[in-house]
């Protein structure tokens, strides 16, 4: 099959997204489709309000036009509401060809903490945006019930996995950066940007060291309010792989992402996930034991993180690799 993805999350952003897509664009033309990602790097941009670091296309709308007839997909996947995917949009709608789309961020939630306009104008918008596809895939039945609730349907289930040979247990091989850090280490992996709530993880009375692997535009910020924690910027591949190994627990302050590859990641490592029970780490849990659990579920993220602090990684692995064979 001849395959189209439009995306406005692409490299050098790395996100969750990113790596999704990524991941499936490797894994299809490893099955012998043949693949064209249209994304930013081929637009002129501009930078994305309070968020610098993404880049948004101008005017997109001839150029992606003239891509999709050029190339005649079999099937159009519309990642993302930006610039790209309202491009892409427009023109399935003229041509009346049919198209799949994906909910991966809850712009709502993002959007009330940037800007202050209420969730359900946005959820409005994107209900509307989603609503001419065929399927709009979702990541975890808990996201699934939410869009349902805001009246979203022809919903279908995506899943996420994790390269499990990347991410596992490394015993010693430590980055020099850590090796000296007070134990144990509390690590947070991602944007540093305000929807990801990463001052509750900040802010937590903890013994050892928190960790920050990731960039974004409260970098500055948080360093000068925080001074005690480790700001180790973006890694990826084998260096993320081993800041994770090297870490004791993972804390997930978000309460808005729509699912967080970087809890599988952790498992996988072997690092027991403190986090808040919304959707996103009650999805990735649901299957624990009570008699060996991973991850602690808390509306107290210190409470859940000094659990956390005490459960076993090799459970957590035992955990992911299960999970990940489901």
């Amino acid at each position: 099959m001849r395959i189209a993805i439009v995306t406005d999350a692409w490299y050098p952003q790395i996100n969750g997204v990113v790596r999704t897509l990524d991941t499936v664009r490797g894994k299809l033309v490893e099955a012998g489709h043949e693949l064209l990602v249209i994304s930013p790097d081929r637009f002129r941009t501009i930078p994305c309000p309070t968020y610098p670091e993404i880049r948004l296309a101008i005017l997109p709308g001839r150029k992606v036009a003239r891509l999709l007839t050029e190339f005649a997909p079999d099937a159009i996947h519309i990642a993302t509401e930006g610039p790209l995917g309202m491009a892409a949009r427009r023109y399935c709608l003229r041509r009346q060809a049919p198209f799949t789309t994906s909910f991966h961020t809850k712009f709502p939630e993002y959007v009330q903490a940037r800007f202050a306009i209420p969730p359900g104008w946005t959820y409005r918008w994107l209900r509307r945006f989603h609503g001419s596809a065929m399927r709009t895939m979702t990541a975890t039945p808990s996201l699934e019930a939410e869009l349902r609730a805001h009246g979203f349907t022809n919903l279908a289930r995506w899943t996420r996995g994790v390269d499990t040979a990347l991410f596992r247990p490394r015993g010693d091989d430590v980055p020099d950066a850590l090796k000296h850090l007070p134990r144990p280490i509390y690590l947070y992996v991602g944007r540093v940007a305000v929807e990801k709530n990463i001052e509750a993880f900040l802010a937590l009375d903890l013994p050892g060291t928190k960790l920050v692997v990731g960039d974004g535009p409260l970098m500055g910020e948080l360093k000068r309010r925080y001074p005690e924690a480790v700001f180790a910027g973006a890694h990826i591949g084998e260096d993320l792989a081993r800041h994770y190994a090297a870490s004791d627990v993972f804390v997930f302050a978000s309460r808005t992402d729509t699912f967080g590859l970087v809890l599988l990641e952790a498992l996988a490592s072997g690092l027991p996930v403190a986090a808040y029970d919304v959707t996103g780490p009650r999805d990735v849990l649901a299957g624990m034991s009570a008699d060996d659990p991973v991850g602690v579920l808390d509306a107290d993220l210190a409470v859940a993180a000094r659990k956390a602090a005490i459960l076993s990684p090799d459970a957590c692995r035992a955990y992911e690799i299960g999970r990940a064979h489901v």
